[in-house]
């Protein structure tokens, strides 16, 4: 099989991100009028999204000829007692301190970062098997950053790997990569990865 491209991209900005607030399990939309220019994509046979609305929302605006699959382990973390908290709301709570720090597995009543990252990692492990399955030369997934990093971080090829937050996207940019069966089956690898959408 020829490489096929993944296009993995972030969902277009919501008040609460540019608030710089906690948006995990929160469903808020994306923001109308949008505050950034629309990038243009390539077409896709297929398109993986988050059950979000705002990733609802972002896939329609990107690729709406493409009727979405949701995979509802894309969504992302859930941040508990934090949850749609700013820094400076949150910078005097102990529990947030040790959290940052790395010092609590989980924000009090959320979701711990390994059970995140595990849960997106085998979504998406699962949607690249059923595309070499179905022979898909290009397809995209709309997510979250939290998802996307966790993604990256996980499946970069070891050449080109890096630290979780190395993969941080802007809304509406992320990264397209190439796999090829042979790469996914030996060693579960994405490989030539390159920013998009900035």
């Amino acid at each position: 099989m020829p490489d096929m491209e993944l296009l993995l991209i972030r969902h277009a900005p919501t008040p609460g991100n540019l608030e710089k607030r906690y948006i995990g399990r929160t469903d808020e939309p994306i923001m109308q009028p949008l505050p950034v220019p629309i990038p243009s994509y390539p077409q896709v046979e297929r398109v993986y999204i988050s059950p979000m609305l705002r990733c609802r929302q972002t896939a329609q605006l990107l690729f709406g000829g493409c009727k979405p699959l949701i995979l509802e382990d894309l969504r992302e973390c859930d941040f508990g007692a934090f949850e749609g908290k700013k820094y400076a709301q949150l910078c005097g709570d102990s529990r947030y301190r040790a959290w940052i720090a790395g010092e609590l597995d989980a924000p009090p009543g959320g979701e711990s970062a390994a059970a995140f990252r595990s849960r997106c990692c085998a979504a998406f492990g699962h949607a690249v098997r059923l595309c070499i399955r179905d022979k898909i030369a290009r397809a995209a997934f709309v997510a979250h950053g939290g998802t996307l990093m966790a993604i990256l971080e996980r499946y970069a090829n070891a050449r080109e790997a890096q630290s979780f937050y190395a993969w941080q996207a802007a809304p509406l940019c992320g990264w397209a990569a190439k796999t090829t069966s042979d790469a996914w089956i030996r060693e579960q690898a994405l490989f030539d990865i390159q920013p998009i959408g900035g």
